[in-house]
């Protein structure tokens, strides 16, 4: 760090992407604060946190997803024993089959070398799964997981806050102070700003989109596995499961909707015949990208930009942060599929 910075980064947002860009960069030894102010609508907030590398519909791996995993797995668990608390929870994702096309495709899918470490050659082991309405049949998809991004993001803040290394400001452009070496920003100063403010910020080619949810309990159903049939049902613990989520483009700050919360539970409904109470109906606004890929890289002599995460930024944001640490303080080049230039 420059004598004449407190820090070496500066990073506005605590959501996914700030507290993941936040702990990689610290665990490579950089000084770096972070500025957030809890907003309505932040998805990270509510978000189920699944992760699933397949793309079920289709039946192929998610862009990148075999690269990513690792990445993604060694992240979380050196996190989770930094901070001493348990938010990763590997656990398998169902896929029902809708009909026999997608049971046919999965079949021809074992025998596709990219495809076949995702997919599991027997079926569920967990008898809950096998008293689903299925006449199609299933497919286990392999490394699948859950993300309890909400504890995450809580730890994250409290050890910041205590640290002072984490202001509770919003900050505005007119608080950023650009000169020749780097930033300022409310009395803190970096070679490098990244602005990490999601949804709530104008970025190029980001397409805010929001999700929609329900928390329920469900006593006795005792699953341990993600399923996915028109919408996930995940086990959380204690008889609690989160279902979800629906994608909406437009009015995605109106919050959680009637409209939503019946179509919700109809599919639930068709899935499952016992009583259920709901808990919570959850709405957050995704900050997604146009074509579905992460945005982040330099955005000027001394700021970037992360976001463009979406709906499996859980899987992404930990590849993607190490892309950008490299990028910014180890003259790597970008990679041309996430560069914020492809949208100017």
């Amino acid at each position: 760090m420059s004598a004449t910075h407190t820090h070496d980064a500066l990073i506005i947002g605590q959501g996914l992407a700030g507290v993941v860009l936040s702990e990689a960069l610290v665990a490579q030894g950089r000084r770096v604060a972070v500025f957030d102010v809890p907003k309505a609508g932040r998805s990270s907030l509510v978000a189920a946190g699944l992760v699933n590398p397949l793309v079920l519909r289709r039946t192929v791996p998610s862009w990148r997803a075999m690269a990513m995993l690792d990445v993604t797995v060694a992240f979380y668990h050196e996190l989770e024993a930094r901070y001493g608390a348990r938010f990763w929870h590997p656990l398998p994702v169902v896929g029902l089959f809708p009909s026999p096309h997608e049971a046919e495709l999965w079949e021809k899918r074992l025998a596709d070398p990219e495809v076949a470490p995702f997919l599991d050659r027997e079926p569920s082991e967990d008898h809950v799964v096998r008293s689903f309405p299925q006449p199609h049949g299933h497919g286990v998809v392999k490394h699948g997981a859950w993300l309890d991004i909400p504890t995450m993001l809580s730890i994250h803040r409290q050890r910041w806050v205590t640290a002072g290394d984490l202001v509770e400001r919003e900050v505005k452009d007119s608080d950023i102070r650009r000169f020749a070496d780097g930033v300022e920003v409310l009395g803190f100063s970096a070679p490098m700003l990244v602005h990490c403010a999601g949804p709530f910020a104008a970025v190029p080619g980001l397409v805010p989109v929001r999700g929609e949810g329900l928390t329920v309990r469900i006593p006795g159903l005792d699953l341990e596995s993600a399923v996915h049939r028109k919408v996930f049902i995940l086990p959380i613990g204690n008889d609690v499961y989160k279902v979800g989520a629906t994608f909406a483009w437009t009015d995605v700050w109106s919050g959680p909707t009637a409209e939503a919360r019946r179509w919700l539970s109809a599919c639930l409904e068709e899935l499952i015949d016992r009583p259920y109470q709901v808990l919570e109906h959850w709405a957050g606004v995704r900050p997604a990208a146009r074509d579905r890929r992460p945005i982040l890289g330099r955005t000027g002599a001394h700021e970037a930009v992360f976001n463009g995460l979406g709906s499996r930024g859980v899987l992404l944001a930990p590849w993607s942060a190490q892309h950008l640490s490299d990028q910014l303080f180890r003259n790597a080049s970008v990679d041309p599929e996430v560069d914020p230039a492809r949208f100017s």
